[in-house]
């Protein structure tokens, strides 16, 4: 299947859209076209490596990654993805946070890893990735010990919990931690500007890692899949998903599961103090905002970057009302949901689910709803302990990891500043 940019570039193959991540005029890839799947054509009682490369198949058609589909998706998708019910009988749990790095962007980075050292005869590139959290040490976990690639990890100062700074920074000499003087926007626009310097194109070839780039969004899709298709076969009812979500990429993945057939219903958008996405779906005007900080800095993100696929997908603000539904909650709201989710269901969330759980309590209350957790609570614990009045396991990849020692360099948030650091680098 081909691939084309957003802002109508020329048709490229997926492995040209997974080595390029960002299109040549700034746009982001998306498919061609979307296959129509039939649900009665998978087993739901499949792994969820199976689900998914049936699931991601078509959009592998004809394509030097074809061959190798399988293998990847066994060799990415090798942790549990468990659909719980909790106490309450309409909400189910949909746990993301079982692989390397406790949270949901293993999925995506280790399928992009696997990809990308499957690209032989291709001068492998460097892999640079924004993040807020957990993206950049679920790329570092998934590249430090694949022979011939590098990744470089820009994370906004100030911006990270202290156990989530340990993971970004904790890794070898093919990974270069740059801790920014500035908000998680300021480090996707600097890797936008990277992507777009033909000076550093040509010393430094760069692919992203970031839900812009289309082998992150695609595996993602797998875990929508499978929990529908479950969901499906024991309730005869089609799944809705509540997503906490900041940059839209774990969004955008239920929606395009959905549209490729999944039996999908509803998709409600929790998010933080960073309003930009609900405000949009209710008045139709698109304006990014500065960010603003909260406790579900993960989400800390005022210009989602793939709102530009959203409404490439759905270019009527009427007809895209109509796909997703989104909600806002406060910090005030977000702790008491850390607490009431701990007291009433037994469970300690991370501030970033716990705005899915907040989400909870405004839909549909005739309509059963499932809630992704994105990350462990662990990764939080200077949040969540206090609010709970508990200590919470750390899991023992988790705690690895933060015996490891760290190393990072503080840049100022401009293109040269970066540029000067990847050339020395390079």
């Amino acid at each position: 299947m081909e691939f084309f940019s957003t802002r109508g570039g020329p048709r490229v193959a997926l492995a040209d859209a997974v080595l390029k991540g960002l299109a040549p005029d700034g746009g982001l890839y998306v498919p061609l076209t979307f296959p129509s799947l039939d649900p009665d054509d998978f087993d739901p009682a499949a792994d969820l490596a199976t689900i998914g490369e049936q699931l991601i198949r078509p959009f592998f058609a004809d394509d030097v990654l074809a061959t190798d589909l399988l293998a990847i998706c066994r060799e990415a998708l090798n942790f549990p993805v468990p659909l719980l019910q909790t106490r309450d009988p309409r909400l189910s749990i949909l746990e993301l946070f079982h692989g390397p790095t406790a949270a949901f962007k293993d999925v995506g980075a280790r399928f992009l890893a696997a990809c990308l050292t499957r690209l032989t005869g291709a001068r492998r590139p460097t892999v640079m990735v924004a993040t807020s959290g957990d993206t950049g040490s679920a790329v570092a976990a998934a590249c430090a010990e694949r022979a011939g690639l590098r990744v470089v990890i820009l994370y906004p100062e100030g911006g990270v919990s202290a156990r989530q700074e340990h993971q970004l920074t904790c890794w070898g000499d093919n990974v270069l931690s740059l801790r920014v003087r500035g908000a998680f926007d300021d480090c996707q626009r600097l890797v936008k500007a990277a992507f777009l310097d033909e000076e550093l194109a040509e010393a430094c070839p760069l692919t992203s890692a970031n839900s812009i780039s289309v082998a992150r969004l695609l595996p993602q899709m797998s875990y929508y899949a499978a929990a529908s298709l479950s969901w499906k076969a024991q309730h005869g009812k089609n799944a809705n998903f509540i997503v906490p979500t900041g940059n839209l990429g774990n969004a955008l993945a239920g929606i395009w599961a959905r549209r490729c057939g999944m039996p999908i219903g509803q998709i409600v958008l929790a998010t933080n103090a960073n309003t930009v996405i609900p405000r949009f779906l209710g008045s139709g005007q698109w304006q990014p905002e500065d960010t603003v900080a909260t406790l579900a800095s993960a989400m800390d993100v005022g210009n989602p970057s793939n709102m530009e696929r959203l409404r490439h997908l759905h270019p009527d603000h009427s007809d895209l009302s109509q796909q997703v539904t989104a909600y806002a909650f406060e910090d005030d709201a977000i702790a008491e949901t850390v607490r009431d989710a701990h007291a009433s269901l037994g469970l300690a969330v991370c501030p970033h689910t716990a705005t899915a759980l907040a989400a909870y309590r405004e839909v549909d209350s005739s309509q059963a709803w499932t809630a992704l957790a994105t990350a462990h609570a662990a990764k939080f614990e200077g949040t969540v302990e206090p609010l709970i009045g508990e200590t919470v396991e750390v899991p023992p990849a988790l705690a690895a990891l933060l015996e490891r020692p760290t190393n990072r360099t503080d840049i100022e948030p401009t293109h040269e500043a970066l540029k000067a650091r990847l050339l020395e680098w390079s």
